[in-house]
């Protein structure tokens, strides 16, 4: 590839970043419509076929195919809306703004810049000359940032993808962290609770009048925060592979043994409490919300019911309410795992790692639905901060990666 014909691709993508990152899209209110027309309009005008699914008429979905040599699909999904900002904080435009390699925005690392690398990839296939590998599927979706109803999870529930019926599924989340690159190949699963606590209210003056339901709470949560983590997984060969890569990408921000207990045992937040009316009173009843994430293929159900046997010795606290979430990867040594790995690899410097994220998200609806499904981009560590950005670098990488993969993907026999 000539100077000139490089510094074009590069234009051109970051002509797409621009686009994006032009249009508000912060959620909430999560009004992706305006964003919807241009991306759909740049699909047709390539004659890619492009249908919309909606079920929030604010929120809709895109999905778009490009027929390829194979019977073998290969879907990439991004998201439009990004989280809120303060344009006042920002020392560039939120709405795009180049500063040399820079570039700055809302989204631009999460997840619009990985967002430009999947239409620009899509738009090289569709001008080229010849069919794809594999047939190509985008899904351009809405409402990632408040948990996905209107989006990903909308997708799924309404059989949009069942015709295409992917082989494999790359999200373009920013999965590099302080110059480490990896691919995110599984997530953990979650137990909310929320927990209530009766007492008996009395002046407090007279404490010994009453039973603090406070009291009684802060006695069940630090119960369950000392013998949850203090319970180890025992877990299969495939996710101890993958737990033995994670501790070693978060051990250099979280520490070794930090990262060893994220991962091998369950992890505890409190995230809210709340009870009594006044300093001079004894609180009559309680609430507390907690946060319990397990690693991927640890029955929550199973450590649900031992927080439940656990709490029958707090007869005063009752769970008031409980949602729960399983876990899910994908085998390092699978097919989809192997493809990105290559792909990347070639674009990267040093150790790329196939590694579980702390957390859960589309990745993990996909999954459920039997989709195999990872995440990889390039980016930088500012998602969600003021002053968000991505580089040129990375957008370029990111492109590659995704450039390259349905030739890699398509090698790789199920």
């Amino acid at each position: 590839m000539t100077h000139t014909e490089a510094s074009r691709r590069t234009d051109r993508l970051l002509d797409i970043a621009r686009e994006l990152l032009a249009v508000d899209t912060r959620n909430p209110p999560g009004d992706t419509r305006q964003l919807a027309d241009w991306i759909e309009t740049l699909f047709r005008d390539l004659d890619i076929a492009v249908e919309r699914v909606t079920t929030d008429p604010a929120k809709p979905n895109l999905v778009a195919t490009i027929p390829g040599r194979s019977d073998r699909t290969l879907l990439f999904v991004g998201h439009m809306d990004t989280v809120p900002f303060d344009a006042d904080a920002w020392s560039y435009d939120p709405l795009g703004e180049r500063d040399g390699d820079r570039l700055y925005g809302r989204g631009a690392t999460d997840m619009k810049g990985p967002l430009a690398a999947i239409l620009y990839t899509a738009e090289r296939f569709a001008a080229a000359d010849r069919e794809p590998p594999v047939t190509l599927a985008v899904a351009v979706v809405s409402d990632e940032e408040t948990g996905g109803e209107a989006g990903v999870e909308a997708l799924v529930a309404d059989g949009a993808l069942d015709e295409i019926d992917p082989d494999g599924c790359v999200i373009g989340e920013t999965t590099s962290t302080g110059g480490r690159h990896s691919v995110t190949v599984a997530d953990r699963g979650s137990i909310w609770l929320t927990l209530d606590a009766e007492g008996t209210a009395a002046h407090g003056s007279r404490p010994m009048a009453g039973d603090n339901a406070v009291d009684r709470l802060w006695a069940a949560v630090s119960m369950l925060r000392e013998r949850l983590p203090d319970r180890a997984f025992s877990l299969d060969d495939e996710v101890a592979a993958i737990v033995a890569e994670s501790v070693d990408y978060y051990a250099p921000t979280l520490g070794r043994a930090a990262a060893r207990d994220l991962f091998e045992r369950p992890t505890v937040n409190l995230g809210r409490i709340e009870g009594g009316d006044a300093v001079n009173t004894v609180p009559g009843s309680a609430r507390a919300e907690l946060d319990i994430r397990a690693t991927a293929g640890v029955d929550t159900a199973g450590l649900l019911a031992a927080v439940r046997e656990w709490l029958a010795d707090y007869p005063a606290v009752s769970i008031a309410d409980v949602s729960r979430s399983v876990g899910s990867y994908e085998p390092i040594d699978g097919p989809l795992v192997e493809a990105v790995t290559d792909a990347a690899s070639e674009a990267v410097e040093g150790r790329l790692y196939r590694r579980s994220a702390t957390g859960g998200g589309d990745a993990k609806t996909f999954r459920h639905a039997g989709i195999p499904t990872v995440e990889f981009a390039v980016g930088t560590d500012t998602a969600h901060a003021v002053d968000e950005y991505t580089t040129v670098e990375a957008l370029r990488r990111t492109a590659a990666v995704y450039e390259r993969l349905p030739a890699i993907f398509g090698e790789h026999e199920p």
